[in-house]
């Protein structure tokens, strides 16, 4: 016969064994695993079309899309859209820019790219968005198109607070520096003119 405190310790090891080896035999009972996402790569290209070229400062604009999420909130982006198959990232962003807000816009410059990862439709998407500047060539502000929900012209120095997304607002900061430094206005139609 054991002495209790030999009982007592020879069980509870014997107890933590168990429990480690239940643990282990019970994970994988009664659960289906988890099918593994598959993970696609989508590429598209858009941009800040800027009006208001040859102005003032304060009167420079950009047009943004408006969408409601599912929650029903109202979100400010930036146009833009997947690359077509034989398009450049530069005529994808003037083609989405006219499908989404109804105007035309010429690209300037490169503003960069913002890389993200979201999951739809049982795949897991990994995204890059090339963005440019580019400057209002024509057209009137429409919201025809059915995945948008309202498109605004809205003055550069607001960017900030209006766009939904934080890399969008990085990419305004960077598409306003490199509007200082442009030598002189690229064009003069403003969002009136078309």
């Amino acid at each position: 016969m054991r002495s209790p405190t030999t009982i007592e310790n020879v069980s509870g090891a014997e107890r933590a064994r168990k429990n480690r080896r239940n643990t282990r035999r019970r994970s994988g009972v009664g659960k289906t695993a988890r099918p593994r996402l598959r993970t696609v790569r989508e590429t598209s290209a858009g941009g800040i079309v800027v009006a208001g070229w040859g102005g003032p400062p304060e009167q420079l604009c950009a047009a943004l899309i408006g969408r409601t999420d599912r929650r029903g909130r109202l979100l400010w982006s930036l146009p833009k859209g997947h690359i077509e198959q034989g398009e450049t990232a530069e005529q994808t962003a003037m083609r989405e820019v006219k499908e989404e807000t109804g105007i035309h816009g010429e690209v300037l410059a490169a503003l960069g790219s913002i890389d993200y990862w979201f999951v739809t439709e049982g795949r897991r998407v990994h995204k890059t968005v090339h963005h440019y500047l580019m400057q209002f060539r024509g057209g009137e502000l429409s919201d025809e198109d059915i995945e948008v929900t309202e498109v605004a012209w809205v003055p550069l120095n607001e960017l900030g607070s209006r766009l939904a997304y934080a890399d969008e607002r990085k990419l305004a900061q960077v598409a306003g520096e490199l509007i200082a430094k442009l030598p002189e206005a690229p064009h003069t139609l403003g969002p009136d003119a078309g």
